[in-house]
């Protein structure tokens, strides 16, 4: 992984992981208040409830001319304190009893929540009921932990997911990018045969040395070039739906290819032979141009050295046949992809082939291959919808 993409990745993921934990924030954030809210609303309820039942006691002491003797409530959590109209502490076994304030019926302080209850009656020396618990605030401090744990698993949670969908959308990007590296240094190193060649071949012409055959190589070379420069520039530039109709006789167009790539040929010494029949079409020559060329230079490119490469036109069938390295089953899948290439070490960058797939599902022209490997390729493209 290169910086640009380690960039990228670190992008998205800050992006993806802050936005995504910030809602989970939220959230949480909302839910905790919420929390908080029901916690408080059910401790106030205990110390009333405990209040009252305190109250009740003092009054049914009263009414049956007792006095009233405090005692411990059910509940251990929750403690209690009565004072009088002077706020002093008639009983008292509250924690931190500094704490208590009579002019607030419930709130919270430090670790407490407290409760106040009035006792508004003559006979009775007892003012106040002051009930205290700690079970409000330690529930608070158990939900911030319940949040703060929920929050950090989902991070873990989040971070994951988000890894692993950059990995996902990242990959077809770096499949990308490893294609077109590879697609610039076999550019690099189809042109530099051709390029080689004509060099060489510009030498021996100065020296005067087989003028006639340097000038072929030079004039193979400059057709290589100018073949691979065309695939490139229709493949870079061209919009297939970008199209010009006419009305052609394809046999002639495949005798100018074939005349054409005789002069390239020469340097494997591959004789390329045609059998053609007047087959008249109606479509984009440039297109039909491209269709054929791409064929038969595929099948120099892929020949073996010496061998002969046969093209025809029969019943508006267009055939290009080499006797080549041949192509196995599980590359014939694939070696229409663009950047697909049939053996390394042959000739081409993988574009001529995804050219022609193109214009023909464009035309909705079959296209079809049969190949053995050491035997050749035959591949067949039938013309006949676009008969005129």
């Amino acid at each position: 992984m290169n910086n640009n993409e380690k960039k990228a990745l670190l992008s998205f993921l800050t992006i993806y992981v802050g936005s995504a934990l910030l809602l989970i924030g939220i959230l949480l954030s909302v839910y905790y208040k919420n929390e908080v809210q029901s916690l408080e609303a059910s401790c106030t309820m205990e110390l009333k409830n405990a209040s009252m039942q305190i109250k009740n006691d003092i009054l049914n002491a009263h009414m049956h001319h007792k006095n009233f003797v405090p005692k411990k409530l059910e509940k251990n959590n929750i403690n209690y304190a009565i004072f009088d109209k002077d706020k002093s502490p008639i009983y008292s076994y509250l924690q931190e009893e500094k704490l208590v304030e009579f002019n607030e019926d419930f709130y919270g302080k430090d670790k407490y929540h407290f409760y106040m209850e009035s006792l508004n009656e003559k006979d009775i020396p007892i003012k106040y009921i002051v009930t205290q618990t700690t079970q409000g605030v330690q529930s608070k401090e158990n939900l911030k932990i319940y949040i703060i744990i929920a929050f950090f698993l989902s991070a873990v949670f989040v971070g994951f997911i988000a890894f692993f969908l950059a990995r996902i959308l990242l990959k077809p990007v770096r499949e990308k990018v490893v294609q077109l590296d590879n697609f610039i240094k076999d550019s690099a190193h189809e042109l530099n045969t051709p390029i080689s060649v004509l060099m060489t071949s510009v030498s021996m012409l100065k020296k005067g040395k087989n003028s006639e055959k340097m000038l072929k190589y030079i004039l193979s070379s400059s057709k290589q070039i100018s073949q691979i420069y065309n695939d490139i520039h229709f493949s870079a530039f061209s919009s297939i739906d970008e199209s010009h109709i006419e009305n052609f006789n394809l046999a002639s167009l495949v005798n100018e290819s074939v005349e054409y790539f005789n002069d390239i040929s020469i340097t494997k010494n591959i004789k390329i032979n045609s059998d053609v029949e007047r087959c008249l079409v109606k479509m984009d020559k440039t297109k039909a141009q491209k269709i054929v060329n791409n064929l038969i230079s595929n099948s120099i490119k892929y020949s073996n050295p010496n061998s002969i490469v046969n093209v025809s036109v029969k019943n508006s069938v267009l055939s290009v046949q080499d006797f080549g390295i041949g192509i196995s089953k599980k590359d014939q899948e694939e070696i229409f992809k663009r950047y697909k290439r049939g053996v390394n070490n042959e000739g081409g960058f993988g574009i001529g082939l995804d050219i022609v797939k193109r214009i023909c599902k464009d035309y909705n022209l079959k296209l079809s291959l049969e190949s053995k490997i050491d035997e050749g390729s035959t591949f067949k493209i039938d013309f006949s919808k676009l008969n005129c």
